[in-house]
């Protein structure tokens, strides 16, 4: 786990102690290990550096900083990449953390999760935890994860997450409209086929070769429910790593499609008679002394095989998952794929409900047969990966200290479901709307818990914000829809 950066302790959250110092002071150890990443990336042919961070999207920021001097790199991981918050979407402009006249955030990069760019090799990734006058600025989404790391920690547990990378290959007509990039792949049940797989199979092979050149584990190339639709299954790891992971995947992504031509979107819903687009998160603790998974448990009465931290951490996160989708279904598009019918197969696989069970898809939280982890199906790509694994995370472990029950795993298919079965069974459905959404995650004190008052206020102004934006959009729909009736 990257671990280079933070000490995510209660003191260095508060504001004592002001002083204009962005840098820090290394350790002999740390400069030794900075000093020997710095000769690793030189024989690699390594130019340059992008002391990254993300905005409130989770979309990556930086500057290129030149390398080949040592003590540049050396300046750089001690935090001399300044940065204005309030040119950031989400990063204190609204709250009044940042302004013109302040201070820059520093960014201060993890030397164990650096990584060059396979497809543009004389560039190197350096994921940064953000700081202001020395202390982690506590707007940085980073910072926030790395928080809930070290609260589980404490309580003897690591968050192990895989992430289901869905998008689609889309490209741009003269005329403007997006459509899928093969023209050709539109059949209509085209899940797991193989002739529309391998006709843009090229653009798969190379991400596929990328991904093993930085030590991802590629588990399966995927076409998914609708035509121009894939997905990377790749293989799991400690939540920051994985965080990090999205972050430069879906860059990556759209730097190779672009190389080959054409485009990638991870838009929730680009196309309206098509599947949605998911991120589906797939979670489970392990013991930080014996890596054993503690969700594991052959003996489960329930028959899922999970054990009772496994059923107290689902329900932790099933009690704040309207609050919590706010963060996991980000955009006013997410809306649109979390609906219960209206694709190519019949269903569009997204869950409506806050409910869980085996291996069953029309919940919210699936547990996989046989499989000790949970799934949390109403996630999409254009997640802040950092704020949505500390909003999960947090959640879980309060399920944990409280020793909350999920209740009984549901056996039946949830779209096929009547309202007054639904109300009976007291089954609540996801928020359906961003508005709905950034409603329940203002009512929720879990949010301040986890992500803090000034965050959490930031995020659901900006969330508002968005919704409004789109709100007062007059679309195609309503010209054709009313202009020529009234």
């Amino acid at each position: 786990m990257p671990t280079d950066n933070v000490e995510a302790d209660e003191g260095v959250w508060s504001e004592e102690g002001f002083h204009r110092q962005s840098t820090r002071e290394p350790t002999d150890a740390q400069l030794a290990a900075w000093e020997e990443t710095h000769a690793d990336l030189v024989d690699q042919g390594v130019e340059y550096c992008l002391a990254a961070f993300v905005d409130i999207h989770g979309r990556m920021k930086s500057k290129a900083v030149p390398i080949s001097d040592k003590s540049r790199f050396v300046d750089m991981m001690k935090g001399s990449e300044l940065y204005t918050g309030a040119a950031n979407d989400g990063l204190g402009g609204i709250v009044g953390e940042q302004e013109p006249i302040d201070d820059e955030i520093s960014a201060w990069p993890d030397n164990d999760a650096i990584t060059v760019l396979p497809w543009k090799d004389n560039v190197a990734w350096a994921p940064s935890h953000l700081h202001l006058h020395g202390n982690p600025y506590r707007l940085g989404s980073r910072n926030v994860l790395q928080k809930q790391v070290k609260r589980a920690l404490e309580m003897g547990f690591e968050m192990n997450l895989g992430i289901e990378v869905e998008y689609f290959l889309v490209r741009e007509t003269e005329d403007g409209e997006i459509v899928g990039a093969n023209p050709e792949d539109d059949i209509e049940r085209a899940c797991y086929d193989v002739d529309a797989l391998l006709d843009q199979f090229d653009y798969q092979e190379q991400m596929r070769e990328y991904l093993d050149e930085m030590g991802w584990e590629v588990v399966s190339l995927v076409h998914e429910d609708a035509d121009n639709q894939f997905e990377f299954d790749l293989h799991y790891d400690d939540c920051m790593t994985t965080s990090d992971r999205l972050v430069l995947l879906r860059m990556m992504a759209r730097r190779v499609a672009k190389q080959a031509g054409f485009d990638v979107t991870f838009m929730p819903k680009p196309f309206g008679e098509r599947t949605g687009t998911g991120g589906h998160f797939n979670m489970s603790l392990a013991n930080v002394e014996t890596g054993e998974n503690v969700f594991q448990d052959e003996s489960d009465e329930r028959g899922l095989g999970l054990s009772e931290t496994a059923y107290q951490f689902i329900a932790g996160i099933m009690e704040h998952l309207p609050a919590i989708t706010a963060v996991a279904a980000p955009t006013v598009n997410s809306y649109k794929r979390l609906v219960a019918s209206g694709s190519m197969t019949g269903y569009t696989w997204a869950p409506v409900y806050i409910s869980y069970g085996d291996n069953n898809r029309s919940h919210a939280v699936r547990v996989p047969t046989k499989s000790p982890r949970m799934e949390v199906r109403s996630v999409d790509l254009t997640v802040n990966p950092y704020l949505a694994s500390a909003m999960f995370l947090g959640a879980g472990l309060e399920g944990i200290e409280k020793g909350l029950d999920p209740g009984e795993p549901i056996a039946d298919n949830m779209w096929e479901l009547d309202e007054d079965e639904l109300d009976d069974r007291g089954i609540e459905t996801l928020p359906r709307t961003l508005l709905e959404a950034v409603e329940a995650f203002e009512d929720d004190s879990i949010t301040d818990r986890i992500l803090g008052e000034k965050l959490s206020e930031e995020y659901a102004e900006f969330k508002k914000q968005e919704w409004w934006d789109w709100h007062h959009t007059i679309s195609d729909w309503e010209h054709e829809r009313y202009v020529k009736i009234w």
